[in-house]
């Protein structure tokens, strides 16, 4: 069984498809005939153990169906290469992009699977030059990966993370470029931009102010949500997950976290599909 898949007592998702596209999303599947607003990200979008994520929540509130095309773990490239997926941007008077890590995308040193951006599948020849004392073929995710190569070397993994930042800055441009509705970038996370000085912290990992400020000007809105102290100690208050998931559910945030974005994010939404 894989880690994704439902144990006793897990969370029903409703996975469905829409389209031509191969990836399944969080359902109940919604109608892409009348306007709506696209909900673009990665897990905390798609809301892993949370019955209402912030999409739903909104939806709720707002004339407009909220369709949640988050991924789990998903990166930029999945946005980018999915054809589908550029024509439901392209359709939407409306796009919330939640903001992923660099991470979870291909780049110079690797190569990541085009829809489950989280798996390794190949390093350049470039990486393996850099790091000739690494063996490539023990890694399946990038997380693994690149903690791997900071503790062997700190100082050649900078120039793996600068790399990584400037591959993602220009991936968001090209994205962005691709939507020519309304955007609304959005910052999910418990920390602020630049907040942490390990870069292989809290997720989105290695994303800076600066780099979000590269962009800022492509995109119609900025919605920074940072959960209150309250919201954060509820811990896994409210979350339905198997046993077995306890510990990946203890690392996320929680059903208070996703009303406060949701109620962040609601005015911005509000006023741009007026």
């Amino acid at each position: 069984m894989s880690f994704d898949t439902l144990g006793a007592g897990g969370l029903d998702y409703l996975p469905c498809q829409y389209g031509t596209s191969k990836v399944l999303f969080r359902g109940p599947q919604k109608s892409l005939e009348a306007p709506y607003v696209a909900f673009f990200g990665g897990t905390e979008t798609y809301g892993k153990f949370i019955e209402k994520p912030f999409p739903d929540l909104i939806e709720a509130e707002v004339a407009a169906t909220c369709i949640n095309f988050g991924v789990l773990n998903a990166g930029l490239d999945l946005y980018v290469q999915d054809a589908f997926l550029r024509n439901v941007a392209s359709n939407a008077p409306v796009t919330v992009l939640q903001v992923t890590s660099p991470r979870n995308m291909s780049n110079r040193f690797y190569t990541v699977h085009p829809r489950r951006n989280d798996r390794f599948v190949k390093p350049s020849v470039l990486l393996q030059a850099i790091y000739r004392e690494v063996d490539f073929s023990q890694f399946n995710f990038t997380r693994h990966l690149l903690q791997h190569l900071q503790a062997v070397s700190p100082d050649r993994f900078k120039s793996i993370v600068e790399e990584l930042r400037e591959a993602w800055i220009a991936r968001m441009r090209l994205l962005l470029g691709q939507m020519p509705g309304k955007t609304i970038l959005l910052w999910f996370a418990d920390h602020p931009p630049s907040g942490r000085r390990d870069p292989t912290g809290a997720d989105p990992w290695f994303v800076t102010q600066g780099m979000i400020d590269e962009i800022r000007d492509l995109v119609t809105d900025y919605v920074e949500v940072i959960p209150t102290q309250s919201a954060r100690n509820t811990g896994t208050d409210g979350m339905i997950y198997a046993d077995m998931e306890r510990p990946a559910a203890a690392q996320m945030m929680g059903p208070a976290a996703h009303v406060e974005a949701a109620q962040k994010l609601q005015g911005a939404v509000e006023r741009l599909i007026q």
